[in-house]
């Protein structure tokens, strides 16, 4: 577990620690990092001119060693040591420590690889940030982000982990409106992980979107990278297993990323982790969004035609994308043909992959095509997330939930065995000739 905090006081200032331990049991200490940036560290303006603010110092602490399921405390910490000047320059070395911190933010650690048990995944991407007070802003656009996170803060207790797929803040070089991100989020990320999968906004180097250069997401959130230039990573959660994609680099076969996705689908052992789920910002897959009809592709370009074979190969059940500012549901797919028809509960093997477009957090809405695809099975035009429940290693509740009341207005159900997973599927086995 990682915590993130940010401060006034650099290292040559203070010593940033957390106080943590189980509830009520004995507390330990563990050092926090401290990292800053300056305005050459963004690639133009307006990042670097008149969107500069001095941000701190971003402290981190790395929490090691958890019980699964164990509720711990922390508390944290800024050890300071002031030099009492005027007794100084009598000659006199002097000087008064002093120690302040913010107590008591609770969480539960992360269920064991595999646990059966009740587990509650929310997913949304293209969120951004809005005025509590409704006052305006500069490029404001991001009305339905308070509702977006309201919502989820209102029912936290039901709620395990939390993905945002991209689009995180929209601050478009502006860099206080980081603070104002964070502060909006944080009764979330303080209670349960928050995980963010990179987008093409933050790392855009030239004015348009802010020339922040990804610094801002890469140094406040932490994701478990083996590169951190490169944002793709994997991470476990009791039954799911996530895959997460970084669309801002080459995802083709042959590709460094490609391996890694191929690598990531291929580790989870589905006995344990039945609940596979591809996560990305850009849509690989299919989207009825207008941008994507235009081009008549549904998709990025080289999206699914590169990574199909190895989302049916692994049987991935979900694959979950931002960009396109509305939600959309597909039948399961596989080379553009549904392979169920079923549209709200499957039993047994699902035959292919259920896209999912799910970035409508609370960016201005994106336009659906009037074209009428066989695959899509539910469009809305309005601002909502989506939310996974595994009850168990055979049945998985995936509900759709507007942002403005939190009821359910798309869901379906899959219930299955193990065998299920293991039956052959087209393109799933190797192909079986007389000679083998």
């Amino acid at each position: 577990m990682t915590v993130t905090w940010t401060s006034g006081y650099g290292i040559n200032e203070a010593g940033a620690f957390v106080e943590w331990g189980p509830k009520g049991g004995d507390q330990v200490h563990s050092p926090a990092g401290t990292l800053t940036f300056d305005r050459n560290s963004m690639c133009d303006a307006p990042a670097r001119t008149v969107g500069w603010q001095d941000p701190g110092f971003i402290h981190m602490s790395f929490l090691n060693e958890l019980w699964p399921n164990a509720v711990y405390v922390v508390s944290l910490f800024l050890h300071m040591i002031l030099i009492l000047d005027i007794l100084t320059s009598w000659g006199i070395n002097c000087s008064m420590v002093h120690m302040f911190g913010v107590n008591n933010y609770q969480f539960s650690a992360s269920p064991y690889p595999g646990q059966n048990s009740l587990q509650r995944v929310v997913i949304f991407g293209d969120m951004g940030k809005d005025e509590v007070d409704g006052s305006n802003e500069y490029n404001n656009f991001q009305r339905g982000s308070l509702n977006a996170t309201r919502e989820p803060i209102r029912d936290l207790k039901n709620i395990d982990i939390v993905f945002h797929i991209g689009d995180i803040c929209y601050a478009n070089g502006y860099i206080s409106q980081w603070d104002q991100f964070t502060a909006q989020v944080e009764p979330i990320a303080s209670t349960v992980p928050y995980m963010i999968a990179r987008d093409w906004i933050i790392l855009w180097e030239y004015g348009l979107w802010g020339a922040e250069c990804g610094v801002l997401a890469k140094t406040m959130f932490y994701v478990p990278a083996e590169n951190r230039a490169k944002f793709w990573y994997s991470t476990d959660y009791g039954m799911f297993h996530f895959c997460i994609a970084d669309t801002e680099h080459d995802w083709r076969e042959g590709t460094e990323q490609y391996k890694f996705i191929e690598h990531c689908l291929a580790l989870v052992d589905r006995q344990k982790q039945p609940w596979l789920i591809f996560l990305a910002h850009r849509v690989l897959g299919y989207s009825s969004g207008i941008s994507y009809a235009v081009e008549g592709s549904f998709e990025e370009p080289m999206g699914r035609e590169s990574l199909q074979k190895l989302w049916q190969k692994y049987k991935v059940d979900i694959a979950v994308y931002g960009h396109v500012h509305n939600y959309e549901r597909t039948c399961p797919i596989y080379q553009n043909i549904c392979t169920n028809e079923e549209k709200h509960y499957y039993k047994g093997t699902l035959n292919g992959t259920i896209h999912v477009v799910a970035g409508g957090a609370g960016a201005s809405l994106s336009p659906f095509t009037t074209l009428q695809t066989k695959w899509s099975f539910f469009r809305d035009y309005d601002y909502g997330f989506i939310k996974l429940t595994a009850f168990d290693h055979s049945n998985l509740l995936f509900e759709y939930k507007k942002s403005r009341d939190g009821k359910v207005y798309d869901s379906f159900r899959i219930s299955r065995d193990y065998r299920d997973i293991l039956a052959c599927i087209v393109d799933s086995c190797p192909s079986i000739t007389l000679a083998s």
